[in-house]
């Protein structure tokens, strides 16, 4: 097998504004796994305040030496292999895994969803993320997601109140709040979430910085709404702490280190009483293809990840009545346009 790894810069429809920061575009490494005339495909996005970069990741994947004649349908011992290569960088395991996986249901000429036995008509309706903005963006935005059932807002500003209203003059749909680690006070933010339970939220993302886990536990036991922990949890490790912290966990592929251990992580975490969603970076429609196939495994989904950048190399997932579905092909269900 030969792997190919190119770094890619994703540029975004409009700025992307978090507590934690705004930007216009996400660095990314894109993979192609090459095997008997078969191209496995995979990718993760790498936004800058997580701390990995693009040339980090492709020097991890350069590491990793596979016979030429490696058998693709053997996933353990080729994602053994890239592990020991690549060491403690999910995000380059997060990419080649994908790959593999791609690749694996090409070889057998079925999607992931059906070689796993997944019912699609578990898969949960996605949210569209409306970035940190004022008031009068936010309606109007709002206003323009009509194909979305539930939207999601980022919080952690000024007057993150203000910013909920402005959403529900427009409309009734259901939201789910994402602080990314913005909030400071933790009376206040019990206070601002007993509000936010009256304005049909579903749930709070990440309230306070990842390391204030006494503050995140005090608060999940008092909160009216599920506490999701979101920047604190990264790998498997990080789920099995969770209960008495969070009520849920967002998985994301790119965090975790690909679908392999996003399937882990799903599943151990319902077997501790955790909620799940399945989340997303700005990322292509590769990765988001690839994540779709274990949807069905999660409470809530926010796939919007390839609807916010401007010129999506790939194509494949697809909005279908406010639900991102695959596509019926092979692997994860995702190509390049041909304009690529």
């Amino acid at each position: 097998m030969r792997l190919v790894a190119r770094p890619w810069t994703l540029e975004l429809k409009a700025p992307f504004t978090l507590a934690v920061g705004s930007r216009t575009t996400t660095p990314a490494v894109l993979v192609e796994l090459h095997h008997g005339g078969l191209i496995g495909y995979g990718e993760v996005a790498l936004p800058p305040y997580l701390g990995w970069t693009p040339s980090g990741v492709c020097e991890a994947l350069s590491r990793i030496d596979w016979a030429d004649d490696a058998d693709p349908l053997n996933l353990d011992a080729r994602l053994a292999t890239a592990a020991a290569a690549v060491g403690e960088l999910p995000p380059a395991l997060a990419a080649v895994d994908i790959a593999l996986h791609d690749l694996f249901g090409k070889v057998i000429g079925r999607p992931l969803y059906v070689l796993w036995g997944f019912d699609l008509a578990r898969i949960p309706a996605t949210s569209l993320t409306l970035g940190l903005d004022t008031p009068e963006a936010l309606r109007r935005k709002a206003s323009q997601a009509t194909d979305y059932r539930i939207l999601k807002l980022k919080l952690g500003g000024a007057d993150d109140r203000a910013l909920v209203q402005a959403v529900r003059d427009v409309t009734d749909r259901p939201l789910s709040v994402d602080a990314n680690q913005g909030w400071q006070d933790r009376v206040a933010a019990l206070d601002f979430i007993g509000w936010l339970a009256e304005q049909n939220v579903l749930f709070v993302e990440q309230p306070f910085s990842a390391a204030r886990v006494a503050d995140h536990a005090w608060l999940t036991e008092r909160s009216p709404l599920p506490i999701i922990g979101d920047e604190a949890i990264r790998t498997l490790s990080d789920v099995v702490r969770a209960p008495g912290v969070y009520h849920g966990v967002n998985v994301k592929l790119a965090k975790c280190g690909g679908l392999r251990a996003a399937q882990a992580i799903l599943t151990t975490a319902r077997a501790l009483g955790l909620r799940t969603l399945l989340g997303c970076m700005t990322e292509t429609s590769c990765a988001i293809s690839a994540a779709v196939q274990l949807s069905p495994l999660a409470d809530w989904a926010d796939l919007d990840g390839a609807a916010l950048i401007a010129h999506d190399p790939f194509e494949g997932a697809r909005l279908v009545n406010g639900r991102m579905l695959p596509q019926p092909d092979p692997g994860i269900g995702a190509h390049p346009r041909t304009s690529q």
